[in-house]
């Protein structure tokens, strides 16, 4: 049935046009186009640079045959390709497909046939694993392979390509005339999971979601003209979190990091006049934990965002005493990266630091442009009461959530059952409406029938001042079913005993909570950063127990 607004008010181009991210590079280029865009070593572009550079891509691409709906992967670190290759690929009409450059040769073998790619780009680093995985594929359909030149790679550069990326680029048209996706449901990237069990899932991202997570950073971040970013976050996971498209909506600066370190990173935070990065907690813990000298040279007031499941109240406290201003966000590959966000309050100013950690610890509110972020049963989809003590599952629903798994039409089916995004994520909503994680459901302890929270214990072993990272997981017990095992990584030069470490713990915690064998160690980790429990649950088993 149509009302009267409805009648003879046709949609037509002059009226409605599908919402994408590439129109934010178009209008930098046009308004800006002498600004700085990208920062390299000594390498410098502006925004007019950038666009043609893009374009070129994008012309080189169909030429090649490629087009609307064809995979193209990359293997890049956060170098200016890997910016250019965020615009260029989808401006062919093709959906680009980050692989994460920590990955064996099997998985990215898998990822190339499962995402049928048409083209893969490849920096030097990353070639051997990248020839070998080529190796491995099923698939026998030609694949165009381009080998990135990079000068401040140093090692060796075996070539395993057809052609070079800057051949490539040669080749094409800078004033090439791109197309406007046919449909802003058009597929524009393409994200594997970590396949922790099992293959990895491919998300499939639509231009629509893009352009809306893009334009939620900027209102989140009251994100300025201009900003100069520093690229700590890898852009293969999540797309940077959307970084590249917003960064070009603000005509900002990319000042692109190949390898994230503490020294790398106050260098060019204090070069480049930094004001906003990103990263999981343990890429801020590298500046909360870097030597005095080298932390005094930091300015104040640089804007960092975070996420992760429970980043530690002590990172969040070192973060203040660096006088930085950190943004927690929490989201999935699912949903883009952030999809919610913990803005603070004037009033908790007047708060002192260990309860502005609690709170700001939370993961928070909805993003600006995601249409919901709740803690619903998972039973009955009915919200939990916002009293900060009912336990029920994060659930999303909005443009900021993905289009689906790629050919996998059944997990798509369950993560979207009820008519919402299910995280698997156990949390609590607060009177205030924040969501507080409390586990993933995968990671709660079940002791004598008690449930108990590893995040709640990792938030303890955090305060402990020799603690740089810790996790817990689940330890098979013949009495209690499980039991609490601790994964604890020491700072430097630290010394301390198992039986330290649960002192520690039964100061703050009820007993049954507090773990039962402790083991010291590095812990593993994805290339972004997060620990890899999987790992863990592997070794609990044979952790030795502690009397507690």
């Amino acid at each position: 049935m149509t009302g009267i607004f409805d009648q003879d008010l046709p949609r037509t181009a002059a009226n409605f046009t599908p919402m994408t991210p590439l129109v934010f590079l178009e209008r930098a280029a046009e308004v800006y186009p002498g600004r700085l865009a990208v920062v390299h070593g000594d390498l410098r572009r502006t925004w007019a640079e950038v666009d043609q550079r893009c374009r070129r891509l994008a012309s080189a691409l169909v030429a090649r045959g490629i087009g609307r709906g064809d995979t193209v992967a990359v293997m890049l670190p956060n170098t200016p390709p890997m910016v250019e290759a965020h615009f260029g690929i989808p401006m062919a009409g093709a959906v680009l497909n980050t692989l994460n450059t920590r990955l064996d040769p099997e998985s990215i073998a898998f990822m190339l046939d499962h995402g049928e790619a048409k083209a893969v780009i490849v920096d030097p680093e990353f070639a051997p694993v990248m020839g070998k995985a080529l190796a491995l594929r099923q698939r026998t359909e030609p694949l165009l392979v381009v080998d990135v030149e990079d000068a401040l790679w140093t090692g060796e550069a075996p070539r395993i390509g057809q052609t070079t990326y800057e051949d490539l680029l040669a080749g094409g048209d800078p004033a090439y005339a791109w197309r406007m996706p046919e449909d802003e449901w058009d597929a524009i990237a393409l994200n594997y999971t970590s396949g922790t069990t099992g293959n990895p899932k491919g998300v499939v991202y639509h231009h629509r979601g893009a352009a809306t997570n893009a334009i939620s950073n900027i209102l989140e971040w009251d994100m300025p003209k201009h900003a100069v970013y520093l690229w700590t976050l890898p852009m293969f996971h999540c797309n940077g979190w959307c970084f590249p498209w917003t960064l070009a909506a603000r005509a900002g600066v990319n000042v692109c990091l190949r390898r994230v370190e503490a020294q790398a990173m106050v260098d060019a935070i204090e070069r480049h006049g930094v004001t906003h990065y990103c990263g999981a907690p343990i890429v801020h813990s590298l500046l909360v934990n870097a030597p005095e000298a080298l932390k005094a040279r930091l300015p104040r007031g640089v804007k960092a965002m975070v996420a992760g499941a429970a980043p530690p109240a002590s990172m969040i406290e070192g973060m203040e005493r660096l006088s930085f201003d950190l943004t927690h966000v929490y989201g999935l590959t699912e949903v883009y990266g952030p999809a919610t966000a913990c803005p603070k309050h004037p009033a908790w100013d007047t708060l002192d630091i260990g309860e502005r950690a609690r709170l700001n610890a939370r993961q928070g509110v909805r993003y600006h442009l995601q249409q919901g972020a709740r803690v619903l049963d998972p039973q009955t989809m009915q919200p939990v009461p916002w009293d900060g003590e009912t336990m029920g599952e994060i659930m999303f629903r909005g443009n900021i959530t993905m289009k689906g798994y790629l050919k996998n039409p059944k997990a798509t089916q369950d993560a979207f059952a009820g008519g919402w995004f299910h995280t698997g994520d156990l949390a609590v909503q607060s009177p205030d409406g924040y969501i507080k994680i409390k586990d993933r459901s995968k990671d709660v302890i079940i002791s004598g029938g008690e449930n108990i929270s590893s995040i709640e214990v990792e938030d303890v072993l955090y305060r402990h001042p020799a603690v740089l990272a810790a996790a817990v997981v689940a330890k098979p017990d013949p009495k209690w079913g499980e039991t609490p095992c601790a994964f604890v990584e020491l700072k430097a030069g630290a010394d301390v005993t198992a039986a330290d470490i649960v002192a520690h713990c039964k100061r703050h915690l009820a007993g049954f909570k507090v773990p039962r064998a402790v083991v010291f160690g590095e812990l593993p980790k994805t290339s972004t950063g997060k620990i890899q429990k999987f790992e863990l649950r592997k070794q609990a088993g044979s952790a030795a127990a502690i009397d507690v």
